[in-house]
């Protein structure tokens, strides 16, 4: 109905066309995007295990890096993600968020081929893993943006999940060509877990320039019929159906009821919104952006990278596992096989119970490796007669190691994901892809923290910690636990519209309980069967950043 008014309704279940396998496949597309994140948390870990490489950065006769060397190589592409997802929540609004995920796999490709160029030293290696961050950043801020902007209400949790998942089946692939190249002599122990990173940028960018972009992006930017156009495509119903008219008409009342409460500017004043109101008012913009933050920096503290990250060159300082790189695997496995559970959990159960009893379960097997570590297990070994090192209890070290396989499968099943989830469905339109973007580069900044301290916590030369460095994972997966059962509200079977208005309405601790009670075209001006609203009119209004 173009330059007419919209056909809407006051029936808060009729304001989504029902879930087609196209939507299926769309989303599902669209979470490969944590191939990205997860094979580069996972193929660094083999790479600064290669001999080859060692003896490359630090000299002929190294076996291990320096703690600084492995620290720098680690961080820096985190470095890197988190300033790339900062520009991303920018640069969504101005060309769109799939054209902005595009942008990020071209970046991310570049990186790569520096990578893996020749070297002398850290030179290479150290650049590209920057620049190649700064592609990971601009998807992984987006990408979360994306999909949680286009996926019907109904599966949206489980979709969004999809990219946990994603995430976890990028771990498994590098940890599977890391175990493949590990006895290696040559430059290939490390260039072909560096060089197969070129075939994820280019299978995501290529595809999704054949997906439409996100209709909430078109209707802040004022293009209506695209959004019409977008939607359609999206949901499999031509472009006149009452559902897509619905639906459209919903997100344009939601969109002009928070211009009017969240006033439209400059760069400047977009940021500045982010922190606006009291951190007491449960729907604030300020109380939004500290819970996607937090939510992100308690997804880190949990200590599932320093697994990832560092699981092989630990395992090895201890001398009590013989092949580390085959229980890495393992781990790598568990995380793989348990996601998937959180696709039927997250809708079944919500938000919020997954992430109070998974930082539960967390927190007993971080506790119970770290006892049994000082104890009986990691921390107490001998020198054999061949000058070995060796584990004076064999099965207290495996109960260890079973243990950190228990934690892997609660964090997969339930923060991993659910904490994605969550920050994709927080914010409102007009901030949404600068809070988005403040929440992952959150993430980003404290993988950065974490992966810079963790190797002077357990390096042999530095702190040493051994097993007692996961009385500190469950200590933060203690504060986790207490944090999401006082600040994290229910999201689930609502609309990003619906989720706004549940958060003025209620508290974290009574959201589960909270139903619609009305669209906001009605609440806009709803006449018979035809919202008061001229599409024209949007278009004029459109945000002009």
């Amino acid at each position: 109905m173009p330059g007419g008014a919209l056909a809407a309704t006051g029936d808060v279940d009729r304001i989504e066309a029902p879930v087609t396998v196209k939507a299926y496949l769309i989303c599902a597309f669209a979470s490969f995007g944590g191939i990205f994140f997860g094979y580069d948390s996972g193929y660094i870990n083999g790479v600064t295990g290669s001999k080859v490489f060692i003896e490359l950065v630090e000299g002929p006769g190294a076996t291990a890096l320096k703690g600084s060397n492995l620290s720098l190589i680690t961080s820096i592409l985190s470095a890197g993600t988190f300033f790339g997802a900062i520009i991303a929540g920018d640069v969504s609004d101005m060309i769109g968020r799939k054209w902005t995920v595009i942008m990020g796999c071209a970046i991310y490709i570049i990186g790569v081929v520096i990578q893996i160029a020749e070297s002398k030293g850290l030179a290479c290696i150290v650049a590209g893993r920057l620049i190649a961050g700064l592609g990971v950043g601009f998807e992984s801020a987006i990408v979360i943006l994306y999909m949680s902007e286009i996926c019907p209400k109904k599966v949206r949790g489980a979709l969004v999940a999809g990219y946990q998942f994603c995430i976890t089946i990028g771990i498994l692939v590098a940890s599977c060509v890391n175990y493949a190249t590990q006895n290696r002599t040559d430059s290939g122990s490390y260039r072909i877990p560096i060089g197969i990173q070129f075939a994820w940028g280019l299978i995501l960018g290529g595809g999704l320039m054949l997906l439409p972009d996100s209709p909430r992006y078109f209707v802040k930017r004022g293009r209506v019929e695209k959004a019409r156009n977008a939607l359609g495509r999206l949901r499999g119903q031509p472009g006149d159906s009452e559902y897509i008219e619905a639906e459209l008409a919903e997100i344009i009342a939601n969109e002009e009821y928070e211009r009017s409460v969240i006033p439209a500017g400059g760069w400047f004043t977009g940021w500045a919104n982010c922190f606006s109101g009291s951190v007491f008012k449960s729907n604030s913009n300020l109380r939004k952006t500290i819970l996607g933050t937090s939510l992100q920096m308690m997804q880190q503290w949990t200590g599932v990278n320093f697994i990832f990250y560092y699981s092989t060159p630990f395992l090895q300082s201890t001398g009590a596992i013989g092949n580390p790189f085959l229980i890495s695997l393992i781990f790598t496995l568990v995380n793989v096989c348990s996601t998937p559970i959180s696709f039927y959990t997250v809708e079944k159960f919500g938000r919020r119970p997954l992430l109070v009893w998974g930082a539960l379960g967390m927190l007993i097997c971080q506790f119970l490796v770290a006892i049994i570590g000082v104890t009986v297990g990691f921390n107490k070994t001998f020198v054999n007669a061949a000058g070995d090192t060796r584990a004076v209890n064999l099965s207290a070290v495996n109960a260890q190691v079973a243990f950190i396989a228990i934690f892997i499968f609660f964090f997969a099943s339930t923060w991993g994901p659910g904490a994605w989830i969550v920050i994709g469905e927080i914010f409102p339109l007009p901030i949404r892809s600068r809070g988005v973007a403040l929440s992952t580069a959150s993430n980003w900044l404290w993988n950065t923290i974490i992966a810079v301290i963790t190797p002077y916590m357990v390096g042999e030369t530095e702190g040493n910690l051994k097993s007692s460095v996961f009385f500190i994972w469950g200590g933060l997966c203690t504060c986790a636990f207490v944090y999401a059962f006082f600040l994290v509200p229910e999201t689930k079977g609502l609309s990003l519209e619906q989720v706004d208005q549940m958060m003025a309405e209620t508290t974290p601790r009574t959201s589960a309980k909270w139903k619609p009670h009305s669209t906001f075209a009605s609440q806009m001006g709803l006449k018979g069967d035809k919202m008061d609203l001229n599409v024209e009119d949007v278009e004029r209004k459109g945000s002009v950043f």
